[in-house]
């Protein structure tokens, strides 16, 4: 009796480990998968401002892309057909759905100093795509200026700056159909970016909470005065803000990462910038928001900021 009771006692263990085996093996890759995708934080890991020089210089033997220069697409807001510039990611293929970032210059700038044949982003993506630093998407630069091309040269400064406004808009209403129509993207908004520098900075934190449900992640590197009102610049054309206030959003519609950035030397942007990240954090929207010693506003500096967010994007 004994014996008979230690071996069903026996058999009972065994099919227990089997049972629990069987039911590891049948839920461990999904869990596993879950348990990594919600891993990842992009808040998680400080930015990088010690980035080794040779990630902004052309390589030997690495696919930098394609850039398509020179699209036009008819701007119901501007009145006019504007202007933009596409990256594709090296292996580019149409079958593929692709995030996309969308990136803004500095006053008075085109999209050509971001994106163009070896411009500083065109080669700083490559080569981080190269290593596996960054994944594949597309990458637009889109024209601040807003109005009809004929009427620009004569524009004063604030003038321009006010046209520059339009573009919030413009973005939504204009540009993002055109380029979803024109290339494979995905329109989901944890897979759609928008960022600038200077003059660009101020517009991606105005698009990117005008339209929340459609900006996931934000970059401001170098961010001016006139995004919301502030003391800074007052009595001057860029003290004007473009929105009210940032909105105050439910959790879910929180984005994915909220990303500003200024150097330490950047006597213009230094206050506004630490001013956004602060106004932010009140409006209970989660930010990072980086003051790095001994970069001013410089292309030295934003090149490592776009490393930053190129990192961590759509990841």
């Amino acid at each position: 009796m004994k014996n008979a009771l230690v071996l069903l006692l026996a058999i009972l263990l065994l099919l227990s480990v089997l049972l629990s085996g069987c039911a590891e093996s049948q839920s461990s890759p999904e869990s596993q998968q879950a348990t990594e995708e919600e891993a990842f934080d992009p808040y998680g890991a400080e930015n990088r401002y010690d980035v080794d020089k040779e990630m902004f210089a052309v390589q030997t033997g690495v696919d930098y892309g394609t850039v398509v220069s020179d699209l036009t697409y008819p701007s119901t807001v501007a009145g006019d057909d504007k202007r933009c510039c596409v990256l594709l990611p090296a292996g580019y293929d149409e079958s593929k759905t692709y995030p996309v970032m969308y990136v803004a210059h500095t006053f008075g700038g085109s999209p050509d100093e971001l994106i163009a044949e070896k411009s500083y982003l065109t080669v700083l993506y490559g080569n981080m795509l190269h290593s596996g630093l960054a994944v594949p998407m597309i990458i637009v630069a889109f024209d601040l200026y807003t109005g009809p091309a004929a009427e620009k040269d004569g524009k004063t400064g604030a003038e321009l700056r006010e046209s520059y406004n339009k573009v919030i808009e413009e973005i939504h209403a204009d540009l993002m159909p055109f380029i979803e129509k024109r290339f494979p993207v995905s329109t989901a908004r944890e897979d759609t970016a928008v960022a600038g520098t200077s003059e660009g900075a101020v517009k991606a934190l105005c698009i990117g909470f005008t339209w929340p449900e459609e900006f996931g992640w934000i970059g401001s590197f170098s961010p001016v005065a006139g995004v919301i009102p502030s003391e800074f610049e007052k009595y001057t054309m860029w003290n004007e803000p473009a929105m009210e206030d940032f909105p105050q959003l439910a959790e879910e519609e929180a984005p994915c990462y909220v990303y500003l950035a200024v150097g330490s030397e950047d006597s213009g942007s230094t206050g506004p910038t630490l001013f956004y990240g602060d106004v932010l954090t009140e409006c209970g929207i989660r930010n990072q928001t980086d003051l790095v010693d001994g970069f001013d506003h410089t292309v030295r500096f934003w090149k490592r900021c776009f490393y930053n967010f190129l990192a961590k994007a759509f990841q």
